[in-house]
């Protein structure tokens, strides 16, 4: 709980952006500019990840920096940095190893794992060790229950892993070594992997040609190409009033009420002063003739 409320207090006091480079304000830019025009706010979340890379966490300079180059509050910065887990709050570590302990995994070994490593780095949850060398995390949920139970080094997999397994792997970690992980690249530092985040690609050779799936993951692919099997096709017009599909047949004659194009609701065009929405009821209302109101 310390560590959270130290992290709290750190992104509150005054931020100073100019401690970032013309580097760091280019790249920044170069995000920004990949928005349409006048939704450059939309950059925040990859340029949190970029603020991460120069400084290992989001610290009130970041905040800052974000703030002032986007046009928005500091409170906005600091209200998205807070809701999302891979937003630190205080500096990481060279390697963040991520421990899933969610309820596949955790019942297949992960929490034994995460209890583990967190005597073994003398850490707890979001705890790094005193050389700077290895952020702790227990995860809720690595999206890898095919291979649980599973870690992540800097969000790159180690597969199907036991107590001894993590414990080498930390081991190696700590001696200076970069195990190979299960699939996907080769590891590289916390700020490196925060780049890649961020929206810049990888150049390293060895990384462009690594496989991110493994052959468990690619069984559903492979039986379906094996018997000839397609999800269902939803037909691009409306059907009959009525119709309906068989579920087991493959083809479906009807789609659901979830796939119909959304419109805006009358009310948002009331709330923001505009006028009625094309194809809304307003829009139908307004077709005093007897005819079909334009966009309908």
């Amino acid at each position: 709980m310390s560590s959270r409320i130290d992290g709290l207090l750190d992104i509150q006091r005054p931020g100073d952006a100019t401690v970032f480079s013309a580097e760091a304000r280019a790249s920044a830019l170069e995000l920004m500019g990949r928005y349409p025009e006048g939704q450059a706010r939309s950059a925040l979340l990859p340029m949190l990840h970029l603020v991460q890379s120069e400084q290992g966490y989001v610290s009130a300079d970041g905040i800052a920096f974000c703030a002032e180059l986007l046009d928005i509050t500091k409170a906005q910065v600091a209200a998205v940095a807070t809701f999302y887990t891979m937003y630190k709050r205080k500096p990481t570590g060279e390697y963040l190893v991520s421990v899933c302990t969610n309820t596949l995994c955790g019942l297949l070994g992960g929490d034994e794992i995460y209890a583990t490593l967190s005597e073994a780095l003398g850490v707890g949850h979001e705890g790094t060790t005193a050389d700077g060398s290895i952020t702790l995390e227990h995860a809720e949920c690595l999206a890898a229950c095919d291979f649980a139970p599973v870690l992540t080094v800097n969000y790159e997999y180690f597969d199907n892993q036991t107590v001894a397994s993590a414990e080498g792997i930390v081991g190696q970690l700590r001696s200076g070594t970069r195990p190979l992980p299960t699939r996907g690249a080769p590891l590289c530092s916390f700020r490196e992997i925060e780049r890649q985040i961020a929206g810049f690609v990888d150049t390293r050779p060895e990384s462009i040609t690594a496989e991110a799936t493994g052959i468990q993951t690619e069984a559903g692919v492979r039986l379906a190409v094996e018997r000839k099997e397609s999800a269902p096709s939803y037909a691009a017009s409306e059907p009959a009033a009525g119709a309906a599909g068989d579920p087991h047949s493959g083809q479906m004659t009807g789609s659901s009420a979830n796939d119909a194009p959304l419109k805006t609701a009358e009310s948002d065009a009331a709330a923001s002063g505009n006028a009625a929405i094309p194809g809304s009821a307003s829009d139908t209302a307004q077709a005093t003739d007897g005819t079909q109101a334009k966009g309908e």
